[in-house]
């Protein structure tokens, strides 16, 4: 009988731990809110033989709209042209916030993400983004709390306009 008890009490303790390890359940869409988005077609300098390169762009904050500090939460951000469902460039990843928290109504500092691949040309970059050919981009943002799976929080169209920093 004793030998039943110390087993059943030592399934509860794993239960209650792995139990802890998840956290709380986070509804990421509500909690977290994408604000102050800017984007553009960052000028990443001379490539190539010399041709100006410009890269899709996006500048953002979260916001914590929930009632408690929310910590270890990733973002990335996936880049595809208009009219493609390819993914355009390897998407980065950032550690969007640490273990430390964000305190409940609070903004995270500003995050920039970028593709690597953009298009290059020997054309001014402002001509470069009133070529008849080029294709627009937008992005998709991806945040995950912990260990949970990967949620989409947004998608914005990338602007025409030329972004230096």
């Amino acid at each position: 009988m004793r030998r039943h008890h110390a087993s059943s009490f030592a399934l509860l303790v794993a239960a209650l731990f792995a139990a802890g390890c998840q956290g709380r359940k986070i509804d990421i869409p509500k909690v977290l809110q994408v604000t102050e988005v800017t984007t553009g077609w960052f000028d990443a300098g001379i490539v190539e033989g010399g041709k100006n390169k410009l890269v899709p762009s996006i500048a953002l904050r979260l916001r914590n709209a929930d009632t408690e500090s929310i910590d270890s939460v990733q973002l990335f951000a996936r880049f595809s042209r208009v009219g493609e469902t390819e993914e355009w460039g390897t998407p980065p990843y950032v550690k969007a916030i640490g273990t430390d928290g964000l305190p409940a109504g609070t903004s995270t500092a500003l995050m920039v993400l970028r593709s690597n691949l953009g298009y290059t040309g020997e054309q001014p970059r402002l001509d470069m983004l009133r070529n008849s050919t080029f294709v627009d981009a937008r992005v998709e943002l991806f945040a995950k709390y912990k260990s949970n799976t990967w949620v989409k929080i947004g998608e914005h169209q990338i602007a025409r306009q030329l972004l230096t920093r």
